[in-house]
């Protein structure tokens, strides 16, 4: 059995021009957390033509992908925080739709938390801003829950986005010592490059646990900057990911690096190999929003 822990998200998504990207001060493709100048953009996109409400979160999208792919019923399960409100209900709805297991906390004041998603250039870009508000305060309690605590010990691979660095490093460490302990595989994720750069003490406390890591060509090259490996090159910065302290010596750390269309970077028991990437016209693109999250659950 696969667990998850992330920040599950009402995800509020339109297609549109570069316009709403310039009102609210945002790049075509990246990530960021929601700031107070972002608070209207929210409102302004529900009532946009075309919007569509996704239940979503990083880590929950690739749950949903891989047990999409396993075609079981609750071969995955999902740990977040969300508010008492209908947003959490329509996330749990679709969560089971998909036969998904959550396990959500509830907070009894902050509201589900949601995620602007304005897609751009005909698919091509996404651009996200995560308002957390109750995914913000999941706490390690929830994994002491006899319930929660029996799904940890029944699951064999555990998959943590980087998102969640910034919400409970304990419980990523909680995760990450009983992995160790029962030689189970942890996974996660470098998810963003401000996440390398402003969470990295988190991150590198979380790296030795670390037997999968996942990132694309971007996180990856300011991973290198912000950790001095003194590398550009993707491959290059692969290896020396793949090379860095690891608790676990039964296996080594596997490295995957995604570059959008170009070659993925695979490092696997040290050695760097290169998979092409199957090229889609313009028009097989929908959007490239949950992308990184469903190559992940595949």
């Amino acid at each position: 059995m696969l667990l998850g822990l992330g920040n599950p998200l009402l995800d509020i998504s339109v297609t549109t021009d570069e316009s709403l990207l310039t009102k609210y001060g945002l790049e075509a493709n990246n990530a960021i957390l929601a700031e107070d100048k972002h608070t209207p953009m929210y409102e302004e996109m529900t009532k946009m033509p075309g919007v569509e409400f996704i239940a979503g979160g990083s880590t929950q999208n690739s749950m949903r992908v891989a047990q999409w792919i396993l075609g079981k019923d609750n071969m995955t399960t999902f740990f977040g925080c969300v508010g008492k409100d209908s947003y959490s209900k329509t996330l749990s709805e679709k969560a089971k739709e998909a036969g998904l297991c959550v396990r959500y906390q509830f907070h009894d004041s902050e509201p589900t938390g949601t995620c602007a998603v304005v897609i751009t250039k005909k698919g091509k870009c996404r651009s996200l801003v995560a308002n957390l508000a109750a995914a913000n305060h999941f706490t390690k309690s929830h994994l002491d829950i006899p319930e929660n605590k029996a799904i940890i010990d029944k699951a064999k691979f555990f998959y943590i986005s980087g998102f969640f660095l910034t919400v409970s490093p304990e419980s990523i460490q909680t995760i990450g010592k009983h992995a160790l302990e029962h030689n189970k595989v942890f996974c996660m994720n470098l998810s963003a490059p401000f996440l390398c750069e402003f969470f990295k003490d988190p991150m590198m406390q979380a790296f030795p646990y670390i037997d999968i890591i996942f990132g694309n060509e971007t996180e990856a090259a300011k991973f290198s900057e912000i950790q001095g490996l003194g590398e550009t090159s993707v491959k290059e910065i692969a290896l020396k990911i793949a090379a860095l302290p690891k608790l676990n010596a039964k296996r080594p750390r596997t490295v995957i690096i995604t570059q959008g269309a170009d070659a993925i970077i695979a490092v696997v028991g040290g050695v760097a190999q290169e998979y092409p990437v199957q090229q889609l016209t313009d028009e097989q693109l929908v959007d490239t929003n949950c992308a990184g999250d469903a190559f992940v659950g595949g």
